[in-house]
């Protein structure tokens, strides 16, 4: 079920300002729309430096992909919950722009292992290291303390999704 909310809800301005709680949510479901929205954009952008037809979905297979090491098909689904299917697409276009390469598992011949390619590898590292600059520059003057606790509240707001069957992304 969705739940609708009024202009007012969406602009932060609780609806109902007697309950601090519900006002706390409906401002942390702003926040966290917001962030999600430009979280998507910038997966676009990284997307695009990688390769300018790929998709931002493709994008976040090469950096489980990279994070993870050699990884088969049925657990890198799992791991990002969607269907095989999608992926198997999605790894067949990384696969003929040279950035992953399959091999059999060595501990199963029938099934395969994709691992990066030297230049998956080598575009995944600029991307990144371009990601980790734009962090850098939008978070450089907060105080460690504050960054930590961002980390620690965004951490428990991960395992709270995990908890409700999301993937667990590692």
């Amino acid at each position: 079920m969705v739940a609708m909310s009024n202009p007012a809800e969406d602009a932060g301005i609780p609806a109902r300002a007697e309950d601090p709680a519900e006002a706390a949510l409906t401002a942390v479901e702003h926040q966290m729309s917001l962030l999600w929205r430009r979280g998507r954009s910038l997966s676009h952008q990284l997307s695009r430096q990688v390769h300018p037809d790929m998709e931002p979905a493709a994008y976040g297979l090469l950096s489980v992909i990279r994070r993870q090491g050699p990884i088969r098909l049925t657990e890198l689904a799992s791991c990002i919950g969607v269907g095989k299917p999608s992926v198997s697409r999605q790894i067949a276009f990384l696969e003929s722009l040279g950035l992953v390469s399959k091999e059999a598992d060595p501990l199963d011949r029938r099934a395969q292992s994709i691992r990066l390619t030297a230049k998956g590898e080598e575009k995944m590292h600029q991307v990144q290291d371009a990601r980790r600059e734009v962090f850098r520059e939008r978070l450089g003057e907060w105080p460690t303390e504050e960054l930590q606790t961002l980390a620690k509240y965004m951490a428990k707001l991960n395992a709270t999704y995990e908890r409700d069957g999301f993937p667990r992304d590692e």
